[in-house]
């Protein structure tokens, strides 16, 4: 999550609803139901879950092959494929110009979407949640501060601040020991000096200053990262379903994209992104190794790691 300017990431909406949990003990019954079974009894309207379809063909297929038994990251692994090709679409998140409203949209997916929903989908699968209201109490838990959805401010815009929060919640741990890793010295502060790049600082001028007093936060804290020319070696201790945080020396801004560790049958780590480039526009395995795929821009200094933690 970058401070995401919104061509580069829309993030979330707010509307903190009830999971639907279902015993372990129960999921290969439900694998057996029919589609539109498991579709029954959900309350969600279109315009803050888009892709309801999508939902439950992967809540089918993951549940008829008891992926929920899966470690974490290959879970993820699983989930990230089903989801390649999902077209690349920005500002997702921007459904109300002046509320909160936590949205989940299937049919389209921006780079840190993609990571939100792909870790949602699996922490929801692993307590047998099969309902559209399950995957939007997980997505609230990780998009907004502490987990509580509010105001715009409440939104974990910056990507650093993001792995923070989510490492606070014990969602995720960071991989800032890795070998090479080195002090992430860069500032964060775009969001509050350039909100015109913001519809929602546009329409909500109050939030500017509650954004300026997160961006204090964050500049406060220590973090590492694994410099460009340092992650060929950290390869090998990558896993699938690790979170890919890809930092840059753009002025104001933290990270400028993200996505996941996948460790093909080869043994290449490669990266799993919803790709803004013009020739993909879609989530897209990568050829070749993560080392070799962070090449678009001079602004990159290197990656963020964290890894998903199991429940």
């Amino acid at each position: 999550m970058t401070s995401r300017p919104e061509s580069r990431r829309s993030f979330l909406g707010k509307f903190l609803s009830v999971a639907t949990a279902i015993a372990a003990s129960d999921l290969p019954t439900l694998a057996r139901q029919p589609l539109a079974e498991l579709a029954s009894g959900s309350t969600i309207d279109s315009t803050e879950f888009k892709g309801k379809t999508v939902f439950y063909r992967l809540v089918n297929k993951a549940t008829t092959k008891n992926w929920q038994t899966l470690p974490m990251g290959e879970l993820i692994g699983k989930l990230t494929h089903e989801l390649e090709g999902t077209p690349y679409v920005a500002s997702t998140l921007e459904i109300y110009p002046d509320r909160e409203a936590c949205s989940v949209n299937l049919l389209g997916l921006d780079c840190v979407t993609f990571v939100e929903t792909t870790l949602a989908l699996a922490r929801m699968l692993k307590k047998g949640g099969r309902k559209p209201e399950a995957l939007l109490s997980e997505i609230a838990l990780i998009r907004y501060r502490n987990g509580t959805a509010g105001d715009y401010s409440t939104r974990l815009h910056y990507m650093s601040d993001w792995l923070a929060d989510n490492t606070k919640k014990g969602l995720v741990k960071p991989l800032d020991q890795l070998p090479g890793a080195v002090p992430f010295t860069q500032k964060v502060g775009f969001m509050s000096t350039h909100p015109a790049s913001y519809r929602r600082l546009i329409s909500q001028p109050e939030q500017v200053e509650k954004i300026k007093k997160c961006e204090e936060v964050i500049n406060g804290r220590s973090l590492k990262y694994v410099p460009l020319n340092k992650i060929a070696a950290v390869e090998p201790l990558l896993k699938t379903g690790d979170i890919v945080a890809v930092c840059t020396s753009q002025a104001g801004l933290d990270v400028v994209h993200t996505g996941f560790v996948y460790r093909t049958a080869d043994g290449i780590a490669h990266f799993i992104d919803a790709s803004s480039s013009k020739s993909k526009m879609k989530v897209t395995l990568e050829s070749g190794p993560i080392s070799g795929s962070l090449h678009w821009s001079k602004n990159l200094t290197g990656v963020m790691f964290a890894r998903p933690l199991e429940l």
